[in-house]
């Protein structure tokens, strides 16, 4: 009876010990996922999808895992837990960065900044629909499921308990906000093409025409265009955009 209760408490504690550590790195990066980490979200809502990421992944990782050998470790372990949990977190974040960025690049080419959306952070309209569509898509697509294997993923290329290495975690970072600047530039692209050929051919009528208030007359166009173009070109932007992300999701290292 004594053996069966030491057993049953060695894996007891052995189960609390891996949760712990798979929730600091779930819950930190859980914190800023796109769509499950959302401020608009409640509190209890984001914890109690942390808790589920961490129960789905613990025992898939469990082996991974040993017990520390002194109180040293367990403070590296867990601090190496939640900086890779941000960082992880970080990565997927930055393609909804994107999908803003682009949103305010498509408004101020437009005359359209000066319209923001109603929710979360003052930003223009444009941006809000591009970020609220793109979670939508994502969520519609597994998005649960993508994360859940990029996390497991992540045991194998960052054990536990070891810092990442700050060089590689620094190129990781730069390179994956140079490729998201450049995919928020080409999701615009429509928006500033159309800028162009507007201001130059206003430019023309203004030198054919210096006496007509070619701005007066423009700025209802230029503003009904960019409306008419986001209800056209949204659906291959937020196409485009998809795959991007699957794209990161079949080499996210």
């Amino acid at each position: 009876m004594n053996e069966l209760m030491q057993f049953l408490a060695n894996i007891g504690s052995q189960t609390l010990w891996v949760g712990g550590a798979v929730f600091l790195r779930v819950g930190a990066a859980m914190a800023v996922f796109p769509a499950f980490g959302e401020q608009m979200l409640p509190a209890r809502i984001r914890l109690l999808l942390a808790l589920m990421f961490t129960a789905i992944l613990a025992p898939a990782v469990s082996q991974l895992f040993h017990l520390p050998e002194s109180p040293a470790q367990i403070g590296i372990g867990f601090m190496a837990e939640i900086i890779i949990g941000l960082s992880l977190g970080l990565a997927i974040r930055f393609f909804v960065l994107a999908l803003q960025t682009a949103g305010t690049i498509a408004a101020q080419s437009t005359s359209l900044s000066q319209i923001f959306g109603g929710a979360g952070e003052p930003a223009p309209a444009i941006g809000h629909i591009l970020f609220f569509a793109g979670l939508a898509l994502a969520v519609m697509n597994d998005l649960h499921v993508r994360l859940a294997e990029y996390l497991l993923l992540s045991y194998t290329i960052l054990p536990f308990g070891r810092l990442p290495d700050a060089q590689a975690l620094t190129e990781w970072g730069v390179n994956g906000l140079v490729r998201v600047f450049a995919l928020a530039f080409t999701l615009s692209a429509p928006f500033l093409i159309a800028s162009l050929v507007y201001n130059f051919a206003l430019g023309i009528i203004n030198r054919a025409m210096p006496q007509l208030m070619v701005t007066f007359v423009g700025a209802p166009a230029i503003t009904a265009g960019g409306m008419l173009l986001m209800i056209a070109a949204a659906p291959v932007l937020l196409l485009s955009w998809k795959s991007a992300v699957e794209a990161f999701f079949l080499a996210p290292f």
